[in-house]
């Protein structure tokens, strides 16, 4: 809401300007003061002026004051510092707008299509702490795409013919020496013993590097699609695949769709790209040298990097990671001439369905996806390279648009804090404990697992909601245990800037107080706990007749004005106010974090608020009418805001 007060007024002054000098300045930017003092938007487009009229910025800045007259939701303007004009909004006014903001339902899907594609972990083996940063980053971005109204389409891509998988089928194979039928029987969960299977396979690797040519003989049969080597890379990669589902079906986490790698091969994407990059010469055949045999992309450099070569088919005729994905972002956005089709996969306990792509049109209904027009992709840092080279290859295809339209969400990774790992039962050398964090490894098999981790969160959180809310039934104290884990868990992955590695540690993440998920929950169970306290006080329906009594209120609000001069209230309800502010910055920086951020902030206003006032005892009618509408109006904004977090409230806390 204050994000449109700004908007207003930024044309507001634009056409102001050009009526009183004559000068068109194009768009006038607005800032938020750190302070309410200092106005409630400012706007330092003077210091431009200054440069045309060549008069002091701060003289400018006093003449607009002097001669501007105020549009209905401003109360008045200020000249400030060396050359802002200030602005301090009708507060009255503001107030209702942010309140009649708060009841809007969201709007439909419209525009076009956005496709967000975020976990995509390889399907060899359980999901691990870090991949729950990918999805909780994937998920909020598009929670917030959809609270604007976009239309998000949400991919999780399968890596199902790499080598991750094959390393797995090499493991039964040669270490289990078991086959499909023999596979088909390990007993759940199959994730976890993936888990330590691919780490024993790395170790056989380890001792002889002639067991190498086990991984190449598998990846090759399981690209081709046929033979039971392929049979047992598919088997195993949907079991885990739907291991993963379960997994971030935990933390609130859903798909629309599962593209994986092997249609890309069935379907031919790869050759109907492959002859667009040979057409267009973006890639080149390598005579002599380390890369000869091999087909590469050369990516230009500059002063800071020297032009590189990154192999896309090897010199044994296979295609490189890198190379199906640019097959794959072709598709996204509808640059192929062929299509997956598709088929149900699996049934959410909401009842809602993730599709998986196929080779074959196994159902008659055929959902239409991709098409994108952008696409977003979540990957970390790590792979920052490979996403250049896709781009680079769109745009030696001469896909300009695409190209700009592909965006790198990168962020950094999970580590274990020493504490962390002590508590886990991992073991560390007295190097690695003397070290800030751990970094995790798959290949290792030194990690949290993600329902390790969440099981013990829960676990956790158990004994402490049953210390405090001990009456309750084993049921309801387990479902808020669950809510306030989660919470704490996934408000723990989205605090930080996307660009730092983050130290996971228990002790932080489930702390009650500070900037944590269980602090937010809490404000938010105190606001519903007012509404609460009202009904058992006054008895069945006194809420609606406290809405009532707000709609007859509201011409006589500006008696009250001087509750709108409370700095406290007024930052409260500036801070509600700029949600729509935070959720478009949020979205326009990938920084989840923002809206993390100011969800905390809001709580603690709410809080000073809710200690500041005694809303229930309050004997002037009209006082407490608008101290239950403000309270009203921080439960809408905080319950909002965790919802775009993914962070379910509990009935108590």
């Amino acid at each position: 809401m204050l994000l449109d007060r700004a908007r207003d007024t930024e044309t507001y002054l634009h056409t102001f300007v050009l009526e009183h000098f004559g000068i068109d300045l194009g768009p006038i930017i607005s800032e938020f003061p750190p302070r309410s003092e200092f106005g409630d938007l400012a706007f330092p487009f003077p210091f431009e002026l200054a440069k045309v009229l060549r008069r002091p910025p701060r003289q400018i800045a006093q003449e607009i004051v002097d001669h501007i007259e105020s549009p209905p939701w401003i109360l008045r303007f200020q000249a400030a510092g060396g050359g802002y004009v200030n602005a301090y909004l009708e507060r009255t006014r503001f107030f209702k707008d942010v309140y009649s903001w708060l009841g809007r339902a969201a709007p439909d899907p419209d525009g076009d299509k956005i496709i967000v594609e975020h976990t995509n972990i390889n399907p060899n083996k359980a999901a691990h702490i870090g991949h729950l940063r990918n999805a909780a980053l994937g998920d909020t971005f598009v929670r917030l795409l959809r609270a604007r109204g976009s239309f998000v389409e949400v991919q999780n891509y399968i890596d199902d013919t790499g080598v991750q998988v094959a390393d797995v089928v090499v493991g039964f194979q040669r270490l289990r020496k078991m086959g499909l039928r023999e596979v088909e029987k390990v007993e759940e969960p199959f994730d976890y013993y993936c888990w330590d299977l691919y780490a024993e396979t790395t170790d056989w690797y380890a001792q002889d590097e002639s067991h190498l040519e086990f991984r190449l003989r598998a990846l090759h049969e399981i690209e081709t699609g046929l033979g039971e080597t392929a049979e047992l890379a598919e088997h195993i990669s949907l079991r885990v695949v739907r291991a993963h589902l379960r997994t971030m079906w935990r933390i609130g986490v859903s798909y629309d769709i599962l593209p994986r790698e092997s249609e890309i091969l069935k379907l031919k994407f790869w050759e109907e790209a492959w002859e667009k990059l040979q057409v267009s010469e973006a890639v080149t055949y390598v005579e002599s040298g380390p890369h000869s045999g091999c087909w590469v992309m050369r990516l230009p450099g500059d002063e800071a990097q020297p032009e590189e070569e990154k192999i896309i088919v090897r010199s044994n005729g296979t295609v490189t990671y890198v190379g199906k994905d640019i097959a794959y972002q072709l598709w996204k956005f509808g640059l192929l001439s062929r299509s997956f089709h598709y088929r149900p996969f699996h049934q959410y306990p909401d009842q809602s369905s993730v599709w998986m792509t196929s080779s074959s049109p196994d159902s008659e209904e055929q959902p239409a996806f991709g098409q994108g027009q952008s696409v977003y992709n979540v990957i970390d840092v790590r792979q920052s390279y490979l996403q250049r080279v896709v781009v680079h290859g769109l745009r030696s295809l001469g896909y300009e648009q695409q190209a700009d339209d592909s965006v790198h969400f990168s962020y950094e990774m999970v580590a274990l804090s020493p504490r962390c790992c002590a508590e886990l039962g991992i073991q560390l050398s007295e190097e690695d404990r003397a070290k800030p964090y751990v970094e995790v490894s798959g290949r290792k098999g030194l990690g949290v697992k993600a329902d390790d981790l969440i099981n013990k969160l829960i676990e956790s959180s158990l004994e402490e909601v049953s210390a405090r809310q001990g009456e309750l039934r084993l049921e309801r104290r387990q479902l808020i245990a669950r809510q306030i884990a989660v919470g704490a868990l996934r408000y723990f992955l989205l605090k930080y800037a996307r660009n730092s590695v983050i130290a996971f540690d228990f002790a932080e993440v489930l702390s009650f107080e500070g900037e944590t998920g269980p602090y937010l929950q809490y404000s938010v169970v105190r606001s519903k706990n007012i509404f609460s306290k009202l009904e058992t006080q006054e008895g069945p329906g006194a809420v609606e007749n406290w809405k009532q009594e707000l709609a007859d209120s509201w011409p006589q609000v500006d008696r009250v004005e001087p509750l709108f001069e409370d700095d406290g209230v007024w930052t409260l309800l500036l801070h509600i106010g700029r949600l729509q502010e935070v959720e478009e910055q949020s979205i326009r920086t990938l920084e989840m974090s923002y809206l993390a951020k100011h969800a905390f902030v809001l709580a603690q206003s709410f809080n000073i608020f809710y200690h500041k006032h005694h809303i229930l005892s309050e004997e002037d009618r009209l006082k407490r009418c608008l101290y239950l509408t403000i309270a009203d109006a921080s439960l809408k904004g905080l319950t909002r805001a965790l919802d775009l977090l993914g962070i379910e409230v509990p009935e108590k806390m």
